[in-house]
């Protein structure tokens, strides 16, 4: 295959975009950058390279909107909900399971997971950490441990799959150009291995740091940990306190209703349609809005206009805070691919694959190995995922994904390999700069000793989960 300029310069901007990751930089500028230059000389005009910048922001916005859509609707479903404080109602009776810190451990554990899985950890941090890591703590779990069971359980377990909102596995599919299912349930089960490798050894590793329920140190660690953040959300009357008691009850079931009404569909789609694609995360985030319809009426029915429009605009605000930068680099990667760069460069008829090209052009002096292409495409992830955001990266890993697929590995493991690496990372276990910071601060703990005490759980669960894929897949 004959590579062009177009192609190594497509190759250095990546390598640009790599580096400026590892330096824990933004990649917007490079990105942005790249993707002008190599569509002026591509197409040998100025004004075509100008053009290509605005195209490939446009196509990258139409594939991934759906995803700021389901963020939008579920952050505003736990905004409403914060209104009545059924927030709160949902997780306080589990205090009440938190019967020494063993026990408190595995708990945090289960209801972060549970909560990151519907509403992503970081709306999610700010309650279990108001609520929950001070009865684990006063039953005897040291607050440095609890973050790191709410950081790996939430953070790292339940945002690398991402398996309910499905925006990890959006991402990556549509980079790698494959269908959301073939990511979404490797990357669940790689998820659960990572994590069940990860959360086991922290806990063999801090068990003998857990005390028992009358230490004195427990009301120590409480006075230390900044508890003035909690959120005030307490219902304030009478009419609310009954609705916050309805809907404390309502949300979680109707939630788990969906995800049962899911899972059965899966398993039977042979006689039903089943939930392909971004069907799954349709569903989710049309009931949803249901739910928020009704819970904002319940808080205040002539003012509910109002409130459900100040929620839906608090709930786009953070989904373009969270993924708007993804925007331009997923743009980027998008014009690497022949199954988008035509619509970027303006081409009906042979649109170019500069990174499938050259990734296809270098396999002849690289040993086609499975294993090298799954560990490869991990350690690209976490490079990727250094950052601190653990999407950005997604749209890398996906490309790659796709242009190192043979027939030992297909594009949708390897694309959910990739995404482990840079969500685990990235998303926030391991790095200092990224949201971590919210959890240690919740639980009053010093971040970088957090990072210590997660980084050799993490990593020994990453390289288990993509050795695990070989066999599995």
């Amino acid at each position: 295959m004959e590579l062009t300029l177009s192609h190594w310069l497509y190759g250095l901007f990546t390598l640009m975009i790599i580096l400026t990751m590892i330096f824990r930089k933004a990649v917007v500028l490079p990105t942005l950058l790249g993707t002008f230059v190599i569509a002026w000389d591509y197409k040998g005009s100025l004004i075509d390279g100008f053009t290509a910048i605005f195209n490939a922001n446009l196509v990258a916005a139409k594939e991934l909107f759906n995803i700021f859509l389901i963020i939008t609707f579920m952050l505003a479903l736990l905004y409403s909900l914060r209104d009545l404080g059924a927030d709160r109602r949902m997780i306080q009776p589990i205090q009440k399971l938190m019967v020494n810190g063993h026990v408190s451990f595995f708990v945090l554990v289960a209801v972060t997971y549970v909560i990151s899985l519907f509403f992503w950890p970081t709306p999610a941090v700010p309650l279990i950490c108001a609520l929950l890591v001070p009865a684990a703590i006063r039953s005897g779990l040291p607050a440095m441990t609890a973050a790191v069971a709410v950081a790996l359980a939430g953070q790292g377990m339940a945002l690398s799959s991402d398996y309910i909102v499905q925006v990890a596995p959006n991402l990556s599919a549509t980079s790698a150009g494959i269908d959301i299912a073939l990511v979404a349930d490797k990357a669940l089960a790689l998820s659960l291995i990572a994590g069940g490798v990860a959360i086991g050894l922290a806990y063999l590793m801090y068990r003998k740091t857990i005390r028992s329920k009358d230490s004195e140190h427990n009301e120590i660690e409480m006075r230390q940990m900044q508890t003035a953040k909690e959120s005030e959300n307490i219902a304030k009357s009478t009419h609310l306190n009954t609705w916050s008691k309805l809907f404390a009850v309502l949300v979680p079931v109707s939630l788990l209703a969906v995800v049962i009404y899911m899972m059965y569909s899966k398993l039977n789609a042979g006689r039903m349609s089943g939930f392909e694609g971004g069907d799954g995360a349709a569903f989710v985030g049309g009931v949803a809005v249901i739910l928020l319809l009704l819970s904002t009426v319940a808080f205040g029915r002539q003012k509910a206009l109002d409130y459900i429009s100040n929620h839906i605009t608090e709930g786009f605000v953070f989904a373009f805070k969270a993924m708007g930068p993804v925007i331009p680099i997923a743009g980027f990667f998008f014009l690497g691919s022949s199954d988008f760069s035509g619509d970027i460069l303006g081409m009906e008829e042979n649109a170019p694959g500069f990174l499938f090209d050259l990734v296809e052009s270098s396999q002849q002096f690289v040993p086609q190995s499975a294993l090298l292409a799954a560990f490869s495409v991990l350690i690209i992830g976490i490079v990727t995922g250094l950052d601190g955001s653990g999407f950005s990266g997604l749209p890398l890993t996906g490309a790659l994904a796709a242009s190192l697929e043979t027939t030992s590995i297909d594009a949708g493991t390897l694309a959910a390999i990739g995404q482990m690496g840079s969500i685990w990372t990235g998303g926030g276990t391991i790095v200092a700069w990224s949201s971590l910071i919210a959890i240690a601060g919740f639980c009053g703990v010093s971040v970088m000793d957090l990072v210590r005490k997660n980084f050799l759980p993490v990593m020994l669960g990453l390289f288990t989960a993509a050795l695990l894929a070989l066999f599995i897949f």
